[in-house]
């Protein structure tokens, strides 16, 4: 599957344009995390943690757009875009991350 964050694909004609597919990826963090992660943002420094927890959800919003793309008979991604959200989960400061990727699906 070529993926592509323009709207075309140089040297590649586009046949035709299936529509838009979306991966959606909402996933939360357990407490030891929100412990670590608020002592290094405390002190400073890059929180690993969350770090590996968006890098999962960022490919598993990819895998999920493209095979979405795959089931419309699309062979392609035009106009890729990941959006990321933090999500406040009730009045104990938990977190849950949204991740987002949108695409118009095509054939080429």
């Amino acid at each position: 599957m070529i993926l592509s964050t323009t709207s075309t694909l140089e040297g590649i004609k586009i046949k035709e344009y299936r529509g838009v597919v979306f991966g959606e990826v909402i996933c939360g963090t357990h407490f030891i995390k929100d412990l670590t992660a608020s002592i290094t943002n405390f002190v400073g420094g890059r929180a690993k943690e969350y770090e590996e927890d968006l890098v999962n959800a960022r490919a598993d919003a990819i895998n999920e757009m493209i095979e979405r793309a795959k089931k419309i008979g699309a062979n392609a991604l035009v106009g890729v875009k990941i959006d990321f959200e933090s999500i406040n989960v009730g009045e104990g400061n938990s977190v849950m991350l949204m991740v987002v990727a949108t695409g118009t699906a095509v054939v080429v």
